[in-house]
């Protein structure tokens, strides 16, 4: 079983590259540690293009303009906001098969700082034109979602954990672009996470039943196009609708799922994104210290909810009847 987010990543296209020479691996100078056996077996699909990100997307245009389905690959911001030009005007524009794959979204290179924090990454993807966005959950969804990318016509992004993310999946999940995971079933409350914090939001579900309260867990992987169905039905099967991503609260999945939410007209009694609030982090630390100083771990989540609600668990369960 994968066990690492950007290992599923890298050892899955390279199984899928061996039988398809489309498929063709462009990096940022860096990765070599996971990157070694695809540079070395499948010389003719693989590219460093240096530290030297716009020229990197700028020739994975190009590429996938002549037939190939391109992978970039970088850390964090770096292939992300520097080429911004380029994925706008080359890639988006053109509709080419290019799928941008950071690896550490959120604040895994939390001990670099905000330089290497990947905190608006989703939001400017998802303005993006022509620009699927996927957010995988665990180490399963990161292997389901490099596949479905291989047949998925267009531009694409991939934004991976760095390493060490838990396997939250047991067995294989079905998985769709654009069509949400239901981990944990509950009538009181949804939890909607996208990315790497799903096992935090499992955990914080787990916490909750403690005091009385089910919580259901969405795994959205797929910001964009979201899954407006299982977004409404949460709000209607459930009294509140909270998202928790490892992201600015701007334009993210919270915004995603509240303009959704507002356009259908449909209103859960609570609702909250919980996030990070449009700031630069004034801390650095590893990634696990910044989820509790941002209250994105598990009991961060807890405490969120239990605020939101206002209420004791047991009254929440009673007033549903």
């Amino acid at each position: 079983m994968d066990t690492i987010m950007r290992t599923a990543f890298i050892d899955t296209l390279f199984e899928l590259a061996k039988e398809d020479p489309r498929i063709v691996l462009v990096v940022g100078d860096l990765g070599f540690g996971v990157v070694t056996r695809f540079m070395e077996e499948l010389p003719d699909q693989f590219v460093n293009a240096g530290v030297a990100e716009q020229n990197m997307t700028g020739l994975a245009a190009g590429m996938a303009l002549s037939g190939k389905i391109v992978f970039t690959y970088s850390i964090a911001n770096f292939p992300v906001l520097r080429p911004l030009e380029q994925i706008r005007n080359d890639i988006c524009y053109h509709n080419a098969n290019v799928r941008i794959v950071p690896v550490g979204g959120g604040m895994a290179y939390g001990s670099l700082g905000p330089s290497h924090h990947a905190t608006e990454d989703i939001a400017v993807m998802r303005a993006l034109p022509n620009m699927v966005v996927i957010a995988p959950g665990d180490p399963v969804e990161a292997r389901l979602a490099t596949k479905a990318l291989i047949e998925h016509q267009g531009p694409a992004y991939l934004r991976l954990g760095r390493a060490g993310e838990p396997v939250v999946h047991s067995s294989t999940p079905d998985f769709e672009i654009g069509r949400a995971i239901t981990v944990r079933q509950g009538s009181d409350i949804t939890l909607i996470s996208t990315g790497g914090l799903l096992h935090e939001t499992v955990q914080a579900a787990e916490l909750l039943a403690e005091t009385g309260i089910q919580a259901r867990v969405v795994s959205m992987h797929t910001v964009k196009p979201l899954d407006t169905e299982a977004v409404l039905a949460a709000a209607r099967d459930t009294e509140g609708v909270f998202t928790v991503e490892e992201h600015s609260v701007i334009g993210g999945l919270g915004s995603a799922v509240a303009e959704t939410l507002l356009e259908a007209g449909v209103y859960p009694r609570y609702f909250k994104r919980i996030g990070l609030n449009g700031e630069f982090s004034s801390l650095v630390g590893t990634q696990e210290y910044l989820r509790a100083q941002y209250g994105l771990d598990a009991p961060g989540i807890v405490a969120t909810v239990k605020q939101i609600l206002g209420i004791e668990p047991v009254s929440i369960i009673r007033a549903r009847g």
